[in-house]
């Protein structure tokens, strides 16, 4: 029998910034929107995928990944300007947290006409924090959600609502505010098999870098700044008080592998002096993490992987998890969604410290007011985050010192990347919320809940129609029954010509075909001297009067037509 309640579907707001780190640039949110990507092409239990986007190039680069991940089953792209055309779907998938934007364009078709659903990456930005802000004051309903990655990054989301909640309760007294988005916690994923040791790579890999057989190699896989990822010069002591411990105890020497990418070329020279200073006695290599084999060589040639996060920028941490999946021991600092996905079974977490109350509120002042950039933000709060150098070495001893330690956290760390953090096993979870979301919509639409009639699309707050807004601007406004004729041509251009000279495909967007403002223009010719009413060329015509309505003040505008006597 055929599955009653088969798995929800959602349609993905696709733009290629959110999915597409080849093309646009790698950074978490990329890498991870494209691997979600990968991951609902190859384990979406739903009978077609649904793209909804500005433009036909975001429609055709859905395509194009779809293409390339094996994906036969029918593909749909819908408008985002008509986004009812999703239906049968229910769900609007969207690649970060969900913004009031997206409530308001759906209140004119009623807030129980789909659910929204977002996905936390970076919370830091002022941005994300301003979104959630408006979320609770937006027509968000209590079947959207926002996907939380971890239980750090739900904790922080709580706290932000609970702030503007705070806020509005005393900003609107006796307001009963609405119920939260839904805030589940679902992790990132990865797409296991890809992160398969290739013992060739891995050993090239440690010839390359001059590591003898009893040396141990740390590795790294991170964006190479100390403002958006973390501070390597802590690294670089732990490593060296490492190192004196192990040669004391018989092992062999320490190399520090850090794969990644400077996209400021000052950091290089500035990571390799501090390098040569802090960790004389270990080895100190950088390999490019924009090359997918130098990727796979640092984690296939590795023995420890190092994470040691200090900054406020991440929130999930998907290296860790790669690492995992490659079998090996991971090194992380006790930091946001690490405190999830790293267990004592697969690897050793670093405590850390955030300035208490009161030290640090004049950085969030200055980043707050733009007198500080969000790197400049970033970089302060890290300065003043401390991560237990110490406990730090003493992690890198302790599994440089017993291999089959590492061995059995690799073993346990590639089961638990399989089973808790492959699509396979992520996707589904995606699908339940997006089935959980869909039975709130039908229940709410039975029961007729209230506030979720379709709003008057003149009326929405944050963008009214023209003439709600700007009523004060003008003389007056245009009369829909008024009788207009057409003037003679004479010597002046068509409105096709008329069009070409004022360049309006320049902003590659036209109020109309020229070639249908011109119809309308013959028409209201053929009407003879005393005109038409807009209803009386529209049925000439067979359009609507918006179309006639809006053609007409374009023709007045350009002195086609006047008013008839």
């Amino acid at each position: 029998m055929p599955d009653p309640t088969p798995p929800a579907n959602a349609a993905i707001w696709f733009t290629s910034d959110g999915y597409d780190p080849v093309r646009r640039g790698i950074n978490g949110r990329r890498v991870a929107g494209e691997s979600f990507l990968r991951g609902f092409f190859a384990h979406g239990r739903v009978d077609e995928f649904v793209s909804i986007a500005h433009a036909q190039g975001d429609h055709a680069a859905f395509a194009e990944m779809a293409r390339a991940a094996g994906v036969t089953r029918p593909l749909r792209a819908v408008r985002l300007d008509a986004p009812a055309a999703m239906a049968p779907v229910e769900v609007l998938h969207y690649p970060a947290p969900i913004s009031a934007t997206e409530c308001w364009r759906r209140s004119v078709h009623g807030a129980a006409a789909w659910a929204l659903c977002g996905v936390t990456h970076t919370t830091a930005t002022k941005n994300v924090m301003q979104t959630i802000f408006d979320l609770r004051s937006a027509p968000q309903m209590p079947w959207d959600a926002v996907i939380c990655t971890s239980q750090a990054v739900q904790a922080s989301i709580r706290r932000l609502m609970e702030l503007a909640e705070a806020h509005l309760a005393e900003r609107f007294p006796g307001a009963t505010l609405p119920a939260r988005p839904l805030l589940p916690v679902i992790p990132l994923g990865i797409v296991c098999d890809d992160f398969q040791p290739d013992p060739a790579l891995g050993q090239a890999m440690r010839a390359r870098i001059g590591a003898a057989p009893g040396d141990v190699v740390a590795v790294s896989i991170a964006r190479l700044t100390p403002d958006e990822k973390f501070d390597p010069l802590p690294l670089f002591l732990a490593m060296e008080q490492a190192a004196g411990e192990v040669r004391a105890r018989g092992g062999g020497r320490l190399h520090l592998v850090l794969c990644g990418q400077f996209h400021e070329e000052t950091w290089q020279d500035i990571y390799a002096r501090a390098a040569a200073r802090l960790m004389p006695s270990c080895g100190y290599h950088l390999l490019d993490g924009g090359n997918p084999d130098d990727r796979k060589a640092t984690l296939s040639g590795g023995d420890i992987f190092v994470f040691p996060i200090d900054n406020l920028q991440e929130t999930f941490g998907l290296a860790p998890i790669e690492a995992m999946g490659a079998g090996l021991p991971v090194i992380v600092t006790d930091w946001d969604g690490m405190k999830d996905t790293v267990t004592p079974e697969v690897g050793i977490r670093v405590p850390t410290e955030l300035p208490r109350a009161g030290l640090s509120g004049y950085v969030s002042q200055r980043f707050l007011g733009g007198t500080d950039s969000y790197v400049q933000y970033l970089s302060q709060v890290s300065a003043l985050t401390r991560m237990d150098v110490g406990a730090l070495a003493r992690a890198l001893v302790t599994l440089a010192l017993d291999p089959d330690l590492r061995a059995r956290m690799g073993s346990a760390g590639r089961a638990r990347a399989r089973s808790l953090y492959d699509w396979r096993a992520v996707i589904p979870q995606y699908q339940a919320l997006w089935g959980e979301q869909r039975a709130m919509l039908s229940h709410a639409r039975a029961k007729g809940a209230p506030g979720i009639a379709p709003r008057d699309p003149a009326l929405v707050p944050v963008g009214p129609a023209v003439e709600e807004m700007y009523a004060a601007y003008p003389t007056a406004f245009a009369a829909e029954d008024r009788r207009l004729a057409a003037r003679p041509l004479g010597d002046r251009p068509a409105p096709v010509e008329m069009f070409g000279l004022r360049n309006y495909a320049l902003r590659r967007r036209l109020i109309d075909d020229p070639a249908r403002i011109e119809a309308v223009r013959a028409a209201y010719a053929a009407a003879g001297p005393q005109g038409a009413t807009e209803a009386e060329i529209a049925a000439a015509l067979r359009l609507s009067p918006a179309v006639v309505g809006r053609a007409a003040l374009w023709l007045l505008k350009y002195d086609y037509l006047v008013e008839a006597p």
